[in-house]
């Protein structure tokens, strides 16, 4: 279900978002959904993160924990490009 919204909004803030919209050729309306779908995957992402950092902190790893995935590690060409 698609629910209609009325929203308070800077003007300049509006002239970014036309400008971007016209740029992308899409609605303010695709743009802001788009932009808000964002920015609760960040917030999603942030409060996982914090989980994390929380537990971590309560039970750290042991040293020789991560020993055995050592020599899975995947470097790339940055690695190669720092030799």
């Amino acid at each position: 279900m698609v629910k209609t919204i009325q929203m308070t909004i800077d003007e300049t803030l509006l002239q970014q978002v036309d400008r971007t919209v016209r740029d992308l050729n899409t609605t303010r309306s695709a743009f802001i959904r788009l932009a808000l779908e964002q920015a609760l995957r960040q917030y999603q992402v942030r409060r996982l993160e914090e989980c994390d950092e929380v537990g971590y902190t309560a039970v750290p790893a042991a040293a020789t924990e991560t020993d055995e995935w050592a020599t899975e590690q995947e470097w790339g060409d940055v690695w190669n490009a720092a030799k």
